[in-house]
């Protein structure tokens, strides 16, 4: 209910989501499932499973919203099955000794109620899902490891392979250097050589996962060629790891941070237990002691690689989330057996207090919400801060009262933020007033900004370069060649700050219909 409640109240914001969104819509209006294009032009920025998703819910209910995020909040649901099945397996094969009894239980709810997880699963980006796919690759790997029937180790095998496969379609190559990083870093930190079965699944297991790829590969790559391989390939891979050209410029230990953040609430949980497994007899044989080894390999290997990357954005580091949570699962077994001491558990209820602190400062500053609604928000986080700091002699309650709370929080911000603050980043009630005064089939141009939500919410009417790059205009002047040149009225956004260079220019007749306090629309014809 959490996951899916009000996926389509919010507009889609950020120049992500409109844009994945509307290349999926053009494929399903044209009934192709090979080219994705964008206003028109091809557009080779990822692969095709994302869309395919997103044309199936299109499909089931219509071109909306809710329709493009469906996919994602469902792989985001799908993440969390596949971590409470790998943890429920690993406590069926440990020793009676060193049973992590509640292990998928508690890794499975750790890893849904973070709020990396709870944030993602939201949005209709590409991360959520390549996430999934690698969860599930990462999974059946390590299950086929303590799987004792050779004739299930060989479909967990052949479940790891597809699943690499699926992640090729999710994300492109990255799809194949995570999955096989992590079980390289695996063996290598327990300093075993993996087994014969695994090295030989690989002869037919690497062509199975191409043979996957190639349902979109292989066809997109007849059809168009050089071009394809040059902008998905050389730009969109190669370039966009070794150089800033898409200017995502960070320091180098950027998504240490970003992954503490991604964990929260259970960050000093996550903390705790790397420490602990990094001081643990990492060739220790107990089946608990391999499976944390398991999941800090899944953890440390894609924030590492990513780190080496020029350009750096937080979602690309979601695929380690599940290999934490796992480790943030053990640690609550431990911590509900009263194996581990309170200090974490009292450092997260600090941590949703000054989160409370902060979010009420920034909302009150930025005037969006009501004190009442404020208030309504912030009360599950404030009631389990008070909670988990002063209760925590009641384990059990502490971890759920946390889980309720990030939920609840969750769920009051859709109701009660998620609109208002989507549509200050989206031109959608713009548009829609522009639609009631009559310019519903109007061209939109951009002038001294590019808004990437127009591209879904003005879908067909929004202007593009030779090259695909929305239209951006740098002055009146232009405006009024193409009002000039065409004898019709255009609508242009613009930022709010140059509202005046428009409406003051003597040649231009314009009609400001609205701004959401970033940007306006204004309706431009040649006098």
């Amino acid at each position: 209910a959490c996951f899916l409640y009000g996926l389509g109240r919010a507009p889609l914001i950020g120049p992500d989501e409109p844009r994945y969104a509307q290349v999926a819509r053009e494929m399903f209006m044209r009934g192709d499932f090979v080219t994705p294009t964008l206003g028109g032009h091809t557009w080779f920025e990822k692969p095709a499973l994302l869309y395919w998703l997103m044309i199936a819910s299109y499909n089931a209910f219509g071109v909306t919203e809710f329709a493009a995020r469906f996919g994602p909040a469902c792989s985001g649901l799908l993440t969390t099955l596949i971590v409470f099945w790998m943890g429920r397996r690993v406590e069926r094969a440990a020793d009676e000794r060193d049973k992590p009894k509640g292990l998928g239980q508690w890794s499975s709810l750790a890893l849904a109620s973070s709020g990396g997880l709870l944030i993602f699963s939201r949005g209709a980006t590409v991360d959520i899902v390549m996430t999934m796919t690698i969860t599930l690759a990462l999974a059946c790997f390590y299950v086929s490891e303590i799987e004792r029937d050779a004739r299930r180790r060989l479909w967990l095998l052949a479940g790891f392979y597809g699943a690499v496969g699926l992640s090729l379609l999710a994300k492109g190559l990255v799809g194949f250097v995570i999955p096989f990083g992590v079980v390289g870093t695996y063996f290598l930190i327990c300093r075993n050589w993996p087994d014969r079965r695994v090295l030989t699944s690989m002869i037919w297991g690497i062509p199975l996962a191409v043979v996957i790829a190639s349902l979109w590969y292989w066809p997109v790559t007849v059809r168009h060629g050089g071009l394809f391989i040059n902008e998905f390939f050389v730009q969109h891979h190669f370039q966009r790891f070794v150089s800033n050209k898409y200017h995502h410029p960070q320091p180098f230990y950027f998504y240490i941070g970003v992954m503490l953040v991604l964990a929260f609430p259970w960050t000093p949980f996550l903390v705790a237990s790397l420490v602990e497994t990094a001081q643990s007899n990492f060739r220790k044989e107990y089946m608990v002691n391999k499976s944390r080894m398991f999941a800090l390999s899944w953890t440390i290997v894609p924030i590492a690689f990513f780190s080496l990357s020029a350009s750096k954005l937080p979602g690309y580091v979601m695929p380690a989330l599940p290999g934490a949570a796992l480790l943030i699962g053990d640690y609550l077994v431990k911590f509900l057996r009263g194996e581990r001491h309170k200090i974490a558990m009292r450092i997260s209820g600090a941590l949703f207090l000054c989160l409370v602190i902060a979010v009420t400062v920034c909302v009150r500053q930025s005037q969006l919400l009501s004190s009442l609604y404020l208030l309504i928000m912030a009360m599950p986080m404030a009631v389990a801060g008070l909670y988990v700091t002063f209760r925590t002699d009641q384990r059990r309650a502490c971890v759920m009262v946390i889980i309720c709370s990030m939920l609840a929080t969750i769920v009051l911000a859709v109701a009660f933020a998620s609109d208002r603050v989507g549509e200050r980043e989206s031109v959608r009630h713009l548009l829609q007033l522009a639609a009631e005064r009559g310019y519903r089939d109007t061209a939109v141009y951009g002038m001294h900004t590019v808004d990437f939500t127009a591209e879904f919410y003005a879908s067909g009417r929004l202007a593009h370069e030779a090259d695909g790059r929305p239209v951006r205009f740098e002055g009146p002047q232009q405006v009024l060649a193409v009002a000039e040149q065409n004898n019709v009225s255009v609508l242009v956004i613009v930022p709010v700050e140059y509202i005046s260079q428009l409406t003051e220019y003597s040649p231009i007749s314009t009609e400001v219909i609205g701004d959401n306090g970033k940007v306006a629309i204004v309706a431009a014809r040649a006098r």
